[in-house]
């Protein structure tokens, strides 16, 4: 529930379009529900501007399901995104509402009940190489989700480098940048000297054994030598849609 929808809530109020009593009952499950095994937290949205995000990944599908029909009786006006899920849990949710849609590279479950764009600029995500594209995608389905504008480049990484500038006039137009790289992530430093924009850097686990499961990539990100480079932990690409929507909406 969002500020929108209390205002809407007290207008139906004071118009006599609801009653008192069913106000009370909407308005008690503010600020979260218990489901005894998770609460969900309605009120997230009336806070921060987006709604809580199911994080799938050691939750049993019946879980996920029932956090999913709390949230779709609670509000009808926020998307849903859940992240690292499967497709058994998919076929459970898209029981629940026909509109859900798996992203099947990231894992991302998503159901649009909104295509307000709340953001002032493009975000733009853009990965070192193709296997890192399913965290990349992660970071574009999370930031589209929270109604962002937001668009991708895949495949652009430091081995060749004249792929990356031909996406100059993109890069110079973006608002925020996400920047998602593995092996020796070294893509942020050089997209973050290209432009004016802020850049968060995403180290994936992709690379061969010195990479210590992305550790290497962190680790040399932390490093920048740019100064406009800030960092999210490692796979993290729904941290790093959620910090570039924060940004966008400044």
């Amino acid at each position: 529930m969002n500020e929108r929808d209390i205002r809407n809530l007290l207008e139906a109020v004071k118009r006599g379009n609801r009653s008192v009593e069913e106000s009370v009952r909407t308005l008690r499950k503010l600020p979260y529900e218990d489901l005894g095994f998770a609460k969900i937290d309605h009120h997230r949205a009336l806070r921060q501007g987006f709604p809580e995000v199911v994080f799938a990944r050691g939750k049993t599908t019946k879980q996920v399901t029932e956090i999913v029909r709390g949230m779709l009786r609670a509000n009808s006006s926020h998307n849903i995104l859940i992240t690292r899920a499967d497709r058994k849990t998919f076929a459970a949710v898209k029981r629940l509402a026909r509109a859900a849609k798996f992203h099947e590279l990231s894992g991302a479950i998503t159901i649009e009940r909104s295509r307000a764009n709340h953001g002032k600029g493009l975000i733009l995500v853009v990965t070192a190489g193709t296997s890192d594209i399913p965290v990349g995608e992660e970071a574009l389905v999370t930031a589209l989700a929270i109604g962002n504008r937001a668009e991708a480049i895949y495949d652009v990484g430091v081995a060749g480098l004249h792929r990356l500038l031909e996406h100059r006039a993109k890069l110079d137009d973006a608002r925020v940048i996400i920047c998602v790289a593995g092996m020796e992530g070294a893509l942020p430093s050089v997209v973050a000297g290209m432009v004016a924009a802020p850049v968060i850097a995403v180290p994936t686990s992709t690379g061969y054994g010195s990479s210590f499961g992305g550790l290497t990539a962190l680790l040399a990100m932390l490093n920048s030598c740019a100064s406009n480079v800030s960092v999210v932990n490692i796979d993290n690409g729904f941290g790093a849609g959620c910090v570039a929507s924060v940004i966008n909406r400044l």
